[in-house]
């Protein structure tokens, strides 16, 4: 059959699937809201909505980790309503439409309207992000070659998003005003709503991301059609993730029970024990075997937690940090260096994927656990670099630029050596019959990494409402913090790559 006679899902474009370039740029538009918001956000709440508070820098560490936590915890509620429910399709423009509504909203500079914003956000990223990755998966039938290609076109388009977005949604905001910014991120977000649906009007998808078969759309719960009870709860839970949001205050005082602990930090270290205990009892039932691949997918997650606890400071401290003690001056705006991290990861990319096909020719591909503990090593010498910059100070307590970009540099690096292969593991390593489970403990570890997040946001909180407070005042805090971080992630990467014989032992003949 000729491609012009083929229906429009089987055309190829470059090799791929059609629809791969329709999902490629409306994640590239999403993640472009979405990066563009966040390289704003820290900012915003520390010169905006809590500009008034003497804790302004611990309020704002607060209510940026709860945010986190929730954006991550969401995929899971998202993915599994999908499976049972809605479909990728429909899943896609609920979580599109909530996100586009949240970005818009956050355009509104009001303290009420700011929390309503960042639940519209974490509702629709519920629905939207777990998705549209599983999307791609299904264009290509199971054992074609090419799906790895497409994967890796597919997160190209992610990274251009997180790229490009802090740069243009930054400059908007210092220049006109921070609602230009957000406005911004939310024209984005309806532009990737709009290449989805064009993909869906051309036939580009075929049959697929249509509402599983089993009927559940139809079936009614509380005298609603599920298909429309969905987006009604969806609204529903705005408010009380709103809630959540605003009581970031401490439950207790110092030495309580609960302590500096806000609902959001409570609600995940019962998670947290809910996962290990049902781990505990999955292990016990296993065989051996099954115990000791699933031991280390536990392992795993939590060296994945780590790395990514110390990662994603880059929107809260080390945006700070830029603010108040990097020399920017003729370069870029504190909020523009969160592009610096997508930019090294698409330089990056390529050479660091050619490398390890280069090791594997010459049978020198380390396993796992080295490639873990060699990317723990990667982040703990980025925040070193950090550390130790203040002896560059100049006369005002600014440090050069460089050593923010030797850092995301280094950092980048530490991430292309987990990241990528994280989650594969995690399939190969649990048990069949747990595998969806393990899958959402693995995203769920991103949540948890903005738990560390807010633990380290609080340490390391300025006390002041000097809205131009930076030099020398805030410098040996910060470089202090970052020396510690420092330590603590090259310690877990020698402890890693000492414990990684035995780790490679019990994973058995998955590399």
């Amino acid at each position: 059959m000729s491609e012009v006679s083929k229906p429009e899902s089987e055309k190829q474009l470059f090799g791929h699937p059609r629809g791969l370039f329709y999902l490629f740029f409306a994640e590239l538009w999403e993640r472009f809201s979405f990066y563009g918001m966040r390289a704003l956000l820290t900012l915003y709440m520390v010169d905006v909505i809590f500009a008034a508070l003497m804790e302004r820098d611990y309020a704002t560490a607060a209510v940026y980790s709860s945010y986190g936590s929730l954006v991550y915890a969401s995929t899971v509620i998202g993915g599994r309503i999908s499976d049972s429910i809605l479909g990728m399709r429909r899943s896609i423009f609920l979580g599109g439409i909530l996100m586009s509504l949240g970005h818009f909203v956050l355009a509104i500079e009001n303290h009420v309207t700011f929390f309503i914003a960042l639940s519209l956000i974490i509702a629709g990223n519920g629905f939207f992000k777990p998705n549209i990755s599983t999307f791609v998966g299904s264009l290509y039938k199971d054992g074609d070659p090419k799906k790895d290609s497409g994967f890796t076109i597919f997160y190209m388009g992610i990274n251009i998003g997180g790229w490009v977005a802090p740069l243009l949604c930054g400059f908007l905001a210092a220049k006109y005003g921070w609602h230009y910014g957000f406005g911004l991120a939310g024209i984005g977000m309806l532009t990737g709503l709009i290449v989805f649906w064009s993909g869906i009007k051309k036939g580009v998808f075929g049959d697929k991301g249509l509402p599983p078969e089993n009927g559940n759309i139809e079936k009614k719960v509380l005298g609603l059609k599920q298909g429309i009870l969905v987006p009604v709860l969806a609204f529903a839970s705005v408010p009380i993730i709103a809630y959540l949001l605003s009581a970031y205050k401490a439950l207790g005082a110092e030495g309580t029970f609960f302590g500096d602990q806000n609902i959001v930090n409570v609600i995940f270290k019962l998670i947290g024990i809910s996962i290990l205990l049902y781990l505990g009892y999955i292990m016990f039932k296993a065989t051996v075997e099954e115990r000791k691949k699933l031991f280390v997918a536990v392992l795993i997650t939590f060296f994945m937690t780590i790395f990514w606890g110390f990662h994603e400071l880059s929107g809260s401290v080390i945006t700070l940090f830029a603010a108040r003690n990097v020399d920017l001056e003729g370069i870029m705006s504190a909020s523009q260096t969160n592009s610096l991290n997508s930019m090294w990861i698409i330089i990056l990319a390529i050479p660091i994927s050619l490398m390890w096909q280069w090791l594997s020719k010459k049978k020198l591909n380390p396993r796992t656990p080295y490639k873990f503990g060699m990317g723990l090593l990667f982040a703990g010498i980025s925040f070193y670099a950090l550390a130790i910059s203040g002896a560059s100070a100049n006369e005002n307590g600014f440090v050069p630029f460089t050593y923010l970009l030797l850092m995301y540099f280094l950092l980048s690096v530490g991430e292309l050596f987990m990241s990528p292969v994280g989650l594969s593991k995690i399939t190969d390593l649990s048990p069949k019959r747990i595998v969806a489970f393990m899958m959402g403990v693995w995203f769920l570890s991103s949540a948890f990494a903005f738990q560390v997040v807010g633990f380290i946001g609080k340490q390391l909180a300025i006390e002041s409402t000097d809205a131009d407070i930076s030099g020398f005042s805030t410098l040996n805090i910060y470089t202090d913090g970052f020396m510690l971080i420092a330590q603590y992630a090259l310690g877990a990467g020698v402890l890693v790559i000492i414990a990684s014989p035995l780790i490679k032992r019990l994973m058995g003949n998955v590399h």
